[in-house]
């Protein structure tokens, strides 16, 4: 697997790789993580996963990773 880039978007750790023929974008926030797999031919350069994590895809993720929370928060109260 190799590492194409880390950086920080809204408070989130955002790790971007290549393996196996495909991209993965990894979002992290706390104890949370989501992960994208994307084909390298759905791509022609590394450039535009860039494009990918444009303010709408980056508010989407933060929507999700609150539905996340809560959804865990829930769980562990009926324990």
């Amino acid at each position: 697997m190799r590492v194409i880039k880390e950086l920080i978007l809204d408070n989130c750790k955002v790790s971007i790789y290549h393996w196996n023929n495909r991209y993965l974008i990894k979002l992290e926030m706390d104890w949370m993580e989501q992960t994208y797999k994307i084909n390298q031919y759905d791509l022609t350069d590394e450039s535009e996963l860039d494009k990918i994590l444009n303010p709408k895809f980056m508010n989407d993720a933060m929507t999700r990773f609150q539905g996340m929370s809560l959804s865990l928060q829930e769980s562990l109260k009926s324990l």
